[in-house]
C-alpha cells in the first residue's frame, strides 16, 4: 500500500512537517517527521517531487551515504527512486535517523554565542563526520544551523544526510561559517581567538595557497593541542630558557644521575689527611711518613700544588716547601722556555717582516707603502676565495605566513655557529607534513653583512627528508616573493645546493616547504648553514 499524503510506501506514516518546502533545480523537496510502523521507531523522511531520473543523482548520493557509520551524521535508513510519476509510488524518498535533541539555531537564538571550547568540540564533532563522507567521496551539504543538532551528552548530529546537492569545498566553507557563527552568535563582533580567526577566513579562502586543503585538516586544527611538544615547568621568574641553556640542563641532569648511581660513602677529612681523588682521576699520593708526601710524576706535583694550602701547617712546614721546591725544579724552566719562544715569535714577526719589505731598495731609503692608481684606501677587504665560507653575520627566523606563534626563534644562532650538534628547529606540526595545513613553509633569512658574490648553500640537518628552497634578494621584511629561488632539494643530511648562476645578495633565505614525520607529528630542522663565495 501507498500513503495518500506522500505517494510513498504505507511503511511511512507522516506526522508532521518539520522544514519548508526546498526548492532544488530538479524539483521540491519536502521534509516530514515519520512513523516507521514497520520498526515502530520515528524517521525523519524527505520526499523528492518527481521521482525518477530527476531524483536519480540525489538518490545516489544516499545510497552512498547510507554506508556510513558515524554519530554526527544521521543515518540513512531507506532510499527509492521512484518512477516519475504522479500517482501514488512515483515520488522519491530518502528515510533518515530521527535525531533528537536542540537544534544550533535554537541555541544560539535563546543563549547566545557559545564559548571558544563548546565552539571548537561542535564543529569538530561535525567536521569529523563530514570527513568520513569525504573519504568516500560523498559532498554532504546542508551545513546549516537548521539542521545541526544537539544531542545528549555532549554528542552533535546533522540532519537530512544528504542534502539535494553539494561540493566538498562548499562543505569547508559551510563548517567555517557555523564556527563564526557559534562563537558571535550571528552577531557583528570580532573572534576573539585569533587561531579560530585565522581557521574562518582559511575556509572561506578560495586560494590554494592560504585555503584549507581537507575537513580532516580542520579536525586537526580544531583538536585541543599544543603546536610544539611537551613544555617545560615554568620558572618562578617567569623568564624561559633558550635552547642551549636546556640542552645544558639536560646534560648536567644527566651527568648527575649517573653520578648519583656511583655514590661512595662520605669521608671524614682529618688535618694531615689529602681529599680523595674521583677512580682514575689521579694517583693517590703514598704517605711516607707524617708530614710527608712523595709524587710518582707529574700528575702528584699538580695534586700537591692543588692542596698545598690545606695542609701548610706553621707546625708542620714540611709539605708545602717540598711542593714549592718541585715547582721551583720543574716550573722555571718551563717558563724560561715559554719566554724564548716569546721573544723567537715577536722577532720573526717584526724585525724579519720588516727587513723583507725593505729587501731590494736603496741603502738607508725609508720604506714606502706600495699604492696602485685609483685605488681607495678604505675600500673594503678583498672578497672570499671560491668556494670558501662567506661570514654569516646575523639571522632571524622568516614566518610571513605564520600567526604570530614565535618559530624557536632563539635557537636560530645554532644554524651557524660551526656546532652540527646543535640545531634550529621549526614547532612541531600535526596532521600533515605541509605545516598542518597551516602555511606553506617557514624558514630562516642570513645576513652576509654586505653584498657578496655566491654560489651555492651547503646545509646539514639531522632530520633528513625534509625540502628546502634556498632564495637570494629581498629584504628583512619583504614578501615571499621578492626572494627568488636560487636552489632546491631534499635534504639527505649534509647537502650542497649550488646555483645554476651566481647571485650577488646581501640576504640568503633558507625556506623549508616539507616536513619530516618525528614524535607527535612533523618538523625539520638547520644544524649547520653555510654560504659559500662564487668566482
Amino acid at each position: 500500500m501507498t500513503s495518500t499524503t506522500t505517494g510513498l510506501p504505507d511503511r511511512y506514516r507522516p506526522l508532521d512537517q518539520v522544514a519548508p518546502d526546498e526548492e532544488t533545480p530538479t524539483g521540491v523537496i519536502r521534509s516530514w517527521r515519520a512513523r516507521d510502523r514497520v520498526l515502530n521507531r520515528d524517521v525523519a523522511l524527505r520526499v523528492h517531487t518527481p521521482g525518477g531520473p530527476a531524483a536519480r543523482e540525489w538518490i545516489n548520493r544516499a545510497l552512498t551515504a547510507g554506508g556510513l557509520a558515524t554519530p554526527a551524521l544521521a543515518m540513512v535508513y531507506d532510499a527509492a527512486e521512484g518512477t516519475g510519476r504522479s500517482e501514488p509510488g512515483g515520488a522519491a524518498y530518502v528515510v533518515n535517523e530521527w535525531i533528537d535533541g536542540i537544534r544550533l539555531s535554537d541555541r544560539l537564538a535563546s543563549d547566545g554565542p557559545l564559548s571558544e571550547r563548546e565552539a571548537r568540540a561542535v564543529v569538530r564533532r561535525l567536521a569529523e563526520g563530514v570527513a568520513e563522507a569525504h573519504r568516500v567521496g560523498l559532498a554532504v551539504g546542508g551545513l546549516t544551523p537548521e539542521h545541526v543538532v544537539l544531542r545528549p551528552g555532549g554528542l552533535v548530529g546533522l540532519l537530512s544526510v544528504p542534502a539535494a546537492s553539494g561540493t566538498e569545498k562548499g562543505d569547508i566553507t559551510a563548517l567555517g561559517a557555523l564556527l563564526e557563527l557559534c562563537l558571535t552568535g550571528g552577531r557583528s563582533t570580532e573572534i576573539s581567538s585569533p587561531d579560530l580567526a585565522a581557521l574562518v577566513r582559511r575556509a572561506r579562502s578560495t586560494d590554494p595557497a592560504t585555503g584549507l586543503s581537507s575537513v580532516s585538516t580542520m579536525v586537526s586544527l580544531l583538536a585541543d593541542r599544543p603546536r610544539t611538544g611537551p613544555q617545560e615547568t615554568a620558572r618562578p621568574d617567569g623568564l624561559t630558557d633558550s635552547g642551549w641553556v636546556r640542552r645544558l640542563r639536560d646534560r648536567r641532569d644527566l651527568a648527575d644521575t649517573e653520578e648519583g648511581d656511583d655514590e661512595e660513602e662520605p669521608v671524614r677529612m682529618g688535618r694531615h689527611r689529602l681529599p680523595p681523588v674521583p677512580g682514575g682521576a689521579l694517583p693517590r699520593p703514598t704517605s711516607a711518613g707524617p708530614g710527608s708526601h712523595r709524587a710518582e710524576d707529574e700528575d702528584d706535583l699538580v695534586f700537591d700544588e692543588t692542596f698545598a694550602a690545606a695542609d701548610d701547617d706553621p707546625a708542620d712546614p714540611e709539605p708545602a716547601s717540598s711542593a714549592r721546591r718541585r715547582l721551583a725544579v720543574i716550573g722555571l724552566p718551563l717558563l724560561a722556555l715559554a719566554l724564548v719562544v716569546a721573544i723567537g715569535w715577536w722577532f720573526g714577526t717584526n724585525v724579519l717582516s720588516v727587513a723583507g719589505s725593505v729587501e731590494g731598495g736603496p741603502t738607508g731609503s725609508t720604506p714606502q707603502p706600495s699604492v696602485t692608481a685609483g685605488a681607495d684606501p678604505a675600500e673594503a677587504p678583498a672578497p672570499p676565495a671560491v668556494g670558501a665560507p662567506v661570514p654569516i653575520t646575523g639571522a632571524s627566523v622568516f614566518d610571513p605566513f605564520g600567526d604570530g606563534e614565535p618559530e624557536n626563534d632563539d635557537d636560530v644562532p645554532l644554524s651557524y655557529d660551526g656546532d652540527p650538534s646543535t640545531a634550529w628547529s621549526t614547532l612541531t606540526y600535526r596532521g600533515s607534513a605541509d605545516f598542518g595545513n597551516l602555511k606553506p613553509g617557514v624558514g630562516v633569512l642570513y645576513d652576509l653583512g654586505s653584498e657578496q658574490t655566491i654560489g651555492g648553500v651547503a646545509l646539514r640537518t639531522t632530520q633528513p627528508g625534509a625540502t628546502v628552497e634556498v632564495r637570494t634578494g629581498g629584504s628583512p621584511g619583504a614578501a615571499l616573493e621578492s626572494f627568488p629561488v636560487a636552489a632546491s632539494g631534499e635534504l639527505t643530511g649534509d647537502d650542497v645546493l649550488a646555483f645554476s648562476e651566481p647571485a650577488t645578495t646581501r640576504y640568503v633565505l633558507v625556506w623549508v616547504t616539507g616536513l619530516v614525520p618525528v614524535d607527535d607529528g612533523f618538523s625539520a630542522d638547520l644544524a649547520e648553514v653555510t654560504v659559500t663565495a662564487a668566482g
